[in-house]
Parts: structure tokens; sequence; C-alpha cells
């Protein structure tokens, strides 16, 4: 019987005191509201569909041909049994609130096909027991086998938590295959995606052995010495150029970058001597100082899914995958839980409500890989830059990714200390603060300022609420006292009161980018609250096509009613005009002149395309 430790049900629990500790995900009960309605989406809908769409394109039959129940050739790229643990994750952390029933035939066929597939060492890969067998381990640029072994890892952890062991059992297996081949005095290599780091860890904190910390540690050490080689995109492209002790800038694809600091943040957090805490920092800086959309979107090409140089953020080519989104909120998470800087969860709601909350389509259903700030009017639809949310890709990394995000989204809201319980991200619902108290929040934000938090006794601990940076002239009343304002950061409550009433501003603003970001000088993007907002071809009269939308250079936004169908509050920005321009492509005349063309219509960035196919822009020019 595989020994499970008592430590709180989430997807990171370090396993030594830190700034916070997070809160077993089963201590929140979401209501309905932004949040709860999302992850209700998620296992109504989302979730149903992953499963389909694995049947479908072939992941259960690459299985299914290892043990001679199916004769069909291997479908999907090398990876594709990580979208299989990536489901199986999602479903786990489903079932530890309750909610898998439905979905148990398919993870009882899941594991079934698992362990008869295993090999009698514990490897266990589709693809290299399949079409390459025998090449195990022989392309570890691109391979990605521990990349997937990684994804099952913390597939099983989530299990575990649930109170079903077995497909724990079948990734030890592996993991111990990997030690005797990867660990000390073996070979000297490392997988090309990081990912298995952060599992290795997680893995240690549920079974308490510190073997498999120590084991991602040495990958983590052993990166940045050119081992890997240069590939197609250069040993950059694979955070192998540098020692990560020694990185000071994010470089090559962006979810392989986000995911190594997350692991090193990992290692970090479970061991004080560890010596990653200066470099994330540096690279924390240049991700979200440099090489970040306004949006919390991550990569900025398309040429190997990377980041690119400082300020070089084009809005049309922005790659944004959403896995990196993704990837970045995990970042920010164990970057909170190690010093508790409020600044953390305020990328984690950037990326929240705008570069993660695009690529689903509000039935669920569909969704997008890339997300552009900007699809231009006549856009050439392709695969990895559609111009409408896909019901799947061919790399379908990103659906089950944001399943089990979603399913587990209850663990990234709060946390605690010794001396106070900390609110991050604003959700509606019920949360056991510990010490015998409950509280219950009501809110309808981001589309609404007031956050109201009621306690069912006295609190025994001082309560903390994160004022995010953007939400100046935040206000705080407690147990109906006069409002106060409260400054970015975390507000701190004292220990005893029953109920806080947060008010936080969410009246439409215009920011401009930084002057080096060539891709949006000149122009103003919109946002509410947290959430950016864009304009889109299906809000414009019959004839104007969007580039030729200008507004003034000093706006005005105000706003439009609730858009049901959109499930969104609108905008408008009034004195909108539009360009004249020929039809010339470069010219020595003058700027072409403009006439009225009144107010212009806005909509939540995360809720474009799900109209019809048409341009849209956060970035909008002025005059």
């Amino acid at each position: 019987m595989v020994r499970v430790s008592d430590s709180p049900v989430t997807p990171a629990a370090p396993a030594r005191a830190t700034a916070l500790r997070p809160v077993d995900l089963r201590r929140v009960r979401l209501d309905e509201g932004f949040v709860g309605d999302w992850q209700r989406v998620n296992r109504d809908a989302t979730i149903p569909h992953v499963i389909d769409r694995l049947e479908s394109t072939g992941v259960l039959d690459n299985l299914r041909r290892l043990v001679g129940e199916s004769d069909a050739s291997f479908r999907g790229p090398l990876f594709a049994d990580s979208d299989l643990y990536k489901a199986l994750e999602a479903i786990g952390w489903e079932a530890t609130r309750g909610e898998a029933t439905p979905f148990l035939p398919f993870v009882d066929e899941s594991v079934r096909l698992l362990a008869a597939a295993q090999e009698d060492d514990g490897y266990l890969d589709s693809y290299y027991q399949g079409p390459h067998a025998g090449e195990r381990f022989t392309d570890l640029p691109q391979g990605h086998e521990m990349y997937k072994l990684g994804h099952l890892v913390q597939a099983a952890i989530a299990w575990a938590h649930a109170g079903r062991t077995d497909l724990l059992e079948i990734a030890l297996r592996y993991v111990e295959l990997v030690h005797e081949t990867f660990g000390a005095g073996g070979r000297d290599d490392i997988d090309g995606h990081p990912e298995i780091e952060t599992a290795l860890v997680e893995l240690s904190r549920l079974t308490g052995d510190t073997r498999h910390r120590e084991l991602a540690k040495r990958m983590l050490d052993l990166r940045g010495y050119r081992t890997i080689g240069e590939g197609q995109f250069g040993g950059a492209y694979y955070q192998d150029y540098t020692p990560v002790k020694k990185s000071r800038e994010a470089t090559g694809h962006a979810v392989r970058q986000l995911y190594l600091l997350a692991g090193a943040t990992d290692v970090e957090l479970d061991d004080a001597d560890a010596g990653y805490r200066s470099a994330l920092d540096a690279l924390w800086t240049s991700v979200h100082e440099h090489k970040m959309y306004i949006t919390g979107g991550l990569g900025s090409r398309h040429r190997g899914e990377s980041f690119g140089d400082p300020y070089e953020l084009p809005a049309d080519r922005a790659y944004s995958e959403t896995c990196a989104a993704i990837a970045n909120l995990q970042w920010n998470w164990r970057m909170l839980l190690l010093d508790g800087d409020a600044k953390y969860a305020d990328e984690m709601e950037r990326g929240l409500y705008n570069a993660i909350a695009v690529s689903t389509a509000i039935d669920g259903k569909s969704y997008f890989y890339s997300n552009p700030l900007q699809l231009r009017t006549g856009h050439t639809h392709e695969e990895d830059a559609p111009s409408t949310r896909l019901d799947w890709y061919f790399c379908a990394c990103c659906p089950p990714n944001l399943a089990r995000l979603l399913s587990s989204i209850s663990a990234y809201l709060l946390t605690e200390s010794d001396d106070a319980v900390q609110f991050h991200l604003y959700a509606a619902g019920r949360y056991e603060i510990g010490d015998g108290v409950t509280a219950q929040v009501a809110t309808s934000f981001p589309w609404d300022a007031s956050i109201e938090i009621s306690f069912d006794g006295p609190t025994v601990r001082a309560t903390q609420l994160r004022i995010p940076a953007w939400a100046q002239g935040a206000t705080i009343s407690v147990d109906g006292e006069p409002a106060r304002t409260a400054e970015a950061g975390h507000a701190r409550v004292p220990a005893g009161v029953r109920s806080i009433a947060l008010n936080l501003p969410v009246e439409p603003v215009f920011e401009r980018a930084h002057p080096w970001v060539d891709g949006a000088r000149g122009a103003l993007a919109l946002r509410r609250g947290p959430v950016l907002y864009c304009i889109e071809e299906a809000d414009l009269a019959d004839g104007v096509r969007l580039e030729d939308v200008v507004i003034p250079a000093q706006p005005v936004a105000e706003e439009a009613g609730y858009d049901a169908a959109l499930r969104a509050p609108a905008l408008t920005i009034s004195g909108g005009r539009r360009r004249a321009v020929d039809g010339d492509l470069y010219s020595a005349e003058a700027p072409a002149s403009t006439t009225e063309l009144g107010d212009v219509r806005a909509i939540p960035y995360f809720r474009w395309a799900n109209r019809a196919p048409g341009a849209m822009r956060v970035w909008v020019p002025t005059v």
C-alpha cells in the first residue's frame, strides 16, 4: 500500500514553513458567480467534451493497440498520452469534491489500459512502445517522455487525494525507472520539455519520499550546459543555454520556461538552501515587466512558441499560448506561497480573467490555442492562428490543461498563516477559514465592485484582503463602520470581526503601453477592473472596417449595460471616428482624414469570437 501524507488537498503544499500556506480545496465551495459558473461549465461541458475527443482522436486507442485491443495505427502527436493524464487529473480534483461520478467509467477504463500497457520495468509511453518501440529515451530534446510522466504523476496525486491509489502505483513504478536511469550515478541528461520537476516535488510531498525532490533538483541543476544541443531553435529554446541559478532573462518556448520556473520554485519552497531565489526574482521581472502582454499572455513568437526580445509584443502576431498563461498562474501561485507578496496574486488575476478566460467559448466546448490581441479583417484561418475557436487541435494540450486548472481553481483563492487568513482571488462561495469559522463571500466580481464577507462567528485570526494594484480608491468597511481607503497590497483587518465590506472600483479606464512596445504605440487599451476589453467587427456598422476605427487621444468610456448573450457588461467609447484611407500601401501624403463614427462598443476581450468570426483588437489607435 502506498503511503500518502496528510498534507492539504491542493496542487501545491510546501513541505516546510513558508510565508503563506495553501488551504485544502475541500474547504472552499463556490457559489453562482463568475468563477463558480466557470467551474461548473468545466465540469458539465468541458470535461465531457475532452473525454469524447480523447476517444475520437485515438488517444485511448493508442493504449488499446499496445494490449491487443485495437488494430488502429498510432494517432496524434507523440505526446498525446499527456492529454489523457491532464484529463484524469481534472477528474481527480472533481472527485475530491464528490463531483466525479459521471466520469468514473472513463477513469476505470483509462487506468485499466495504463496498467495493462505498462512494461515490467515501469516504462509507459504509447508512442515509444508503439510505432517507435525500442527507442525509449533516445530523443530527449523532443520526445517528451518525462514531460508525459510528469502529467501522469500529477494525475495520480489528484486521485490519491481523492482516496484512490491505483494510478499512483502505476506512476511510482515509472518514476523508479527514471530514478535508476537519470538519478545520481545515472545519465546526466534532461528532458527537452520541463514539467516533471514540479510533479516530482509534489510527489515527494505526497509520499514523504525526499528522493523525488532531489531528483527534481538534479534535473534543474543539469540544465543550462547545452546537453540537449541546439536543435531546430537553439539551446535557449529548451532553457539549456544558461544554468538555472544564473539565468536572468526568460527565453525560448514559453510553456517550457514557465513550467521550469514553477519546478524551481517548488524546490525552493521545500528547501531553503536550494539557491534559486535570486534567479526566480530576476526571471519574474523579465517575464512580467519586459515580456508580458497586457492580457497576461506570454510568448510573442509563433516560431518556437517562444518569448521574444524585451518589449517585443506585437498584438496581431501574439502567440500567447493558453498553456503558457496557465503555467504562469501556477508559477505565481508558488511565488505567492514563497514570500506572500500581493503582486503575484495580481498576475494570477490578470491571467485568469484575460489570457486564460479568452481560451474557451461560453459553452466550454471550443478553444483558442494561441490568443492574439488583434485579428485583422480578412485574416487567413489556420490551426495555430485561427479566426475563431476550434473544438480540438492536433496538438490538444490546452483544452485538458484548462480542465485541470478549473477543476482545482478552488485551491488558488485562499491562503493562511499562523496569524491571518488571506483572500487573494474573489469568488462567491463558502470558505472554511479555520479555527471553526466559516466565511460566506457574496459578490458578482469582476462585474460588480462590491465584495461582502460575513463570518458565522468572530474571526480568531486577522483577515488580509488583497487590494489589486489597479484598484485605486478601494475601500474597506468592518462590521458596518465607516469605510476607509485601502492601498494596494494586503489590507489587514484585525481578529474578532463578523463582517467585511470590500469595494474594488471597476470603472473603465484606458491604459498605454510602455513606449518601447512598438506594436502598441499610439494606441490605448480599455480595462474595467481586472478585465481587458476589445472592439470587435460584430459591433460595427455595415461597411465599417475595424482597421479604420480610431478614438480620441483622451477618450471617455461609459457603461453600456449587461449583455445577456455574452454574460458580461459592455462599454461604449465616445467620439469614435473613421479614417478615410485610400488604396496606397505606402505614401508620402499627409495622414488620411477622418469622419465622425459615434460611439464605439467594446466587450470583454475574453468574450470575443463568441458570435461570429471577425476582426478584433485590444489596442485601439488614437487620433
